[in-house]
Order: structure tokens, then C-alpha cells, then sequence
């Protein structure tokens, strides 16, 4: 991970009685309907908060509010509610437990092709073929248009609740990987550009959230106009070989990020969803993968892998320099950035497997035909936008950040947060 040690004039903002307090940025990664994991740890640390420093107002805890794929959906509503405070979370809930699948994407098929999973198949192929994606995701347009005020986000960042709202989009065109972000002043902010990532300072719309969260394969790409061109834009998490930069272009000296991958794989037997070992005295998952394995392990990699990689490398490096002599540290041209990361407890592809028969008829038929399905969970896990699976996951992240109390208000500057008393 590249640092970039320049702060802008407006990298701290004013905490009780005009001092300055550390600059907390909330950084959330992708996963699709998995996501919804992140809502339960927030609104856990809202109660956490709640309970801490009881009574009076509690200010929005976060300064930068920076979201990948699903998540960009997440900051970004956030932001346009970050004016209430910690009730912006529980807005957030409100709004993930009204969400249905047909909410979000929709996919018609001929009536007489569901009866076969080969005319299935065959159908969803030429589809992908002709529109780049599976799925319409128009659904998911309307629903955000409704649901994420542009205003809001406006208001919010001229009542200073917070500083700046960055998301992120991989361009199929050229290969870069963008961070677009919104700050009161755009033209005051620096652009930054490094190999295979760009950042760039503009208003954001619904179609940069759609660009940012178009899932590879299953939802179309999104075209944005940048360096005065037209480029088409997918899933931000693509590419995404330093998803805590943007903190660290924005100034965050405190970052909290919330991912969505897990400690380890279902454990469902055979990859292929065959439980091919059983009563044959082969180790589990000895045989080939199939369709369903395959593109369940591609999308962990996607949403996942470089995570747990550039929080350790940011660790590394923030504890390199606190040992070094001040007067030596202050030559280097790194600054120390603490980072608190927390991933869920428990296999979300096995929470997804209980929840599978709540997929829409015809996506169940048809990544049935594609043998997408077979092991159930990883797949299934991004696209069960439905409340059972909601709630659970929204139950599972408030548990985490139970778990994690001490830590999670340790970390946290709760006095700041709950100056306006």
C-alpha cells in the first residue's frame, strides 16, 4: 500500500470546544446482500455508544464515510442521514428490512424455458452474452433513488456531520481501479492517481453507486464519464488492491472497516455440492469443483483476499514507525494509522445454505441450469436480498460487536462523539 502523508487544511475536524480530535473514517467493503452483516455492527456500536454516554445528542461517530460495491450503497446512505446521528444506523437497519430481491434485480424468462434446466441455461448464456450480466438491475435504480437522498448527502457534508463520502468502481474500459469522492469543496482536494488507481473529487449520483456495485457476471456495468470520456464501470472491489487508500488520501488517522468475508470455507463436503467423501474414507472436498464451487471461491477472492492483505501491511508499517525515535519518525514521509477490522464470526456461505429456497423461483431455476447452486451457500449469499437472511445477518454483526465492546470503545473516540450532550 502506497501512503500518501498530505493533509489537507480540512483533515481534522472540530471536536469539544474547538479541539481536534483524530479523524475517523468508517470504510466498508463489498459482498452484495451479504452486507447487511455490516448494518448489525454498526447499529451494535450505536447501542454500545448509547449505553456508554447515556443521555443528551450523540453526533455522527465517523468523518469519512468511504464504501466498496454493497457498501458504497451503505456509506451513501449513510451519509445522507449522517445529521441524526447515531439514528443514521438505525435508519440503515430500517431500510435493509424492508429490502426484497425483486427490490433489487429481476430476471424474466420465458414460462416454458423454467421447465428445463439446459433451455435454461442456454437462454441465460445468449442473455449474458448479449447484455454482459444475468441480471436487470433496474429494480435496484428505482430502490435507491427513493431511499438515498443526494441532498442529504449535500446537507450532511455542509453541517460538517461529516467530511467527505468516497466510493469505488472498476472500469472495464481501462482497467483502473476509481475512487470517486464528494466533499464540500471538491475543488480545493487534491486528485491522486497511482499504478491501477485513480482518485477524483466530484458530486456523486446513483450511477456512480450502481457502477460501484455491479457484481461481476450477474449485473450490468455502468457507464461514468471521467477525463472527459465515457468508460463502463463494475463491481469496485475488482482490482482492488488497496481498499484502505482512499482513507489515507482523505486523511483518516483512525479507521474502522467492516468486511464481509469469513473465517473459513462452509465445510459442505464436495465443492461440486456431491458429498463425494462420504463413507469412501477421502479427506472432504477431495473431489473436482464444479460451477458452483468455482464461482463461489472467485467471489471470496474478489471481496475478500486483499482486505486482510492491506490491513496487515498497514498494521506492519503503523507499528514500524511508533517504535522509531520522533524526531526520525517525522523524516519519513508515513504517518501512523490505526485500523480496526472486523470480519464475521461465522461462515456466512453456511448461514446463506439455511436460506437458499428464499432465492426468486426463476433465479433458483436458472443458476440451477448454469450448476451454480450446487453447493448452495457462496453464491446464493450475494443475491439473498430476502428479511430471514437479512436479520440474521444483521443478528450475527450486532453479536460481533458485543463481542468486540471493549475494544470497539476503546478505539473509537466516544468522547467526541458525545460532545454535544
Amino acid at each position: 500500500m502506497q501512503f500518501d502523508p498530505r493533509m489537507t487544511p480540512s483533515a481534522r475536524a472540530p471536536g469539544p470546544a474547538g479541539t481536534a480530535r483524530r479523524r475517523q473514517a468508517l470504510v466498508l467493503m463489498g459482498g452484495g446482500a451479504r452486507t447487511a452483516y455490516q448494518v448489525g455492527v454498526l447499529r451494535g456500536l450505536a447501542a454500545l455508544v448509547r449505553l456508554q454516554s447515556p443521555g443528551g445528542t450523540h453526533r455522527f461517530p465517523f468523518d469519512l464515510l468511504i464504501g466498496t460495491s454493497a457498501g458504497a450503497l451503505n456509506a451513501s446512505f449513510l451519509a445522507s442521514v449522517a445529521t441524526e446521528g447515531l439514528d443514521a444506523f438505525d435508519r440503515l437497519a430500517q431500510f435493509w428490512g424492508g429490502l426484497r430481491c425483486d427490490a433489487v434485480y429481476r430476471l424474466d424468462l420465458p414460462h416454458w424455458v423454467r421447465f428445463s434446466r439446459l433451455l435454461t441455461a442456454v437462454t441465460l448464456w445468449g442473455r449474458a452474452r448479449r447484455q454482459g450480466a444475468l441480471l436487470d438491475t433496474m429494480p435496484l435504480v428505482n430502490t435507491l433513488h427513493a431511499a438515498i437522498s443526494l441532498p442529504g448527502i449535500e446537507r450532511s457534508l455542509a453541517e460538517g456531520a461529516v467530511q467527505a463520502l468516497a466510493v469505488t468502481a472498476s472500469s472495464y474500459s481501462s482497467g483502473e481501479h476509481w475512487t470517486f469522492c464528494q466533499t464540500q469543496d471538491e475543488a480545493g482536494q487534491p486528485r491522486w492517481h497511482r499504478p491501477g488507481r485513480r482518485g477524483e473529487f466530484q458530486a456523486l449520483t446513483i450511477e456512480h453507486l450502481m457502477a460501484s456495485a455491479a457484481l461481476p457476471f450477474l449485473f450490468p456495468a455502468t457507464p461514468l464519464w471521467v477525463d472527459g470520456r465515457r468508460e463502463f464501470f463494475g463491481d469496485g472491489s475488482m482490482r482492488q488492491i488497496s481498499p484502505l487508500s482512499p482513507a489515507v488520501h482523505l486523511g483518516a488517522e483512525r479507521v474502522l472497516v467492516i468486511g464481509v468475508g469469513q473465517p473459513q470455507r462452509a465445510g459442505l463436503g464436495g465443492l461440486d455440492g456431491t458429498d463425494a467423501a462420504a463413507g469412501t474414507g477421502e479427506r472432504p472436498g477431495a473431489s473436482a469443483p464444479g460451477m458452483g464451487g468455482i464461482v463461489g471461491h472467485a467471489m471470496a477472492s474478489v471481496f475478500h483476499d486483499t482486505l486482510q492483505a492491506d490491513v496487515e501491511q498497514v498494521q506492519r508499517v503503523t507499528d514500524t514507525l511508533r517504535q522509531l525515535p520522533r524526531d526520525l519518525s517525522r523524516l519519513i514521509p508515513y504517518r501512523a494509522l490505526d485500523v480496526m477490522a472486523i470480519q464475521p464470526s461465522r461462515s456466512l456461505d453456511a448461514l446463506a445454505q439455511a436460506h437458499v429456497g428464499l432465492l426468486p423461483r426463476p433465479v433458483r431455476r436458472a443458476l440451477a441450469g448454469l450448476g451454480a447452486l450446487r453447493t448452495g451457500g457462496p453464491l446464493a449469499s450475494y443475491l439473498l436480498f430476502e428479511p430471514a437472511f437479512v436479520r440474521a445477518l444483521m443478528t450475527l454483526g450486532e453479536q460481533d460487536a458485543y463481542a468486540r465492546k471493549a475494544e470497539l470503545l476503546s478505539f473509537l473516540d466516544i468522547a467526541a462523539v458525545a460532545h454535544d450532550r
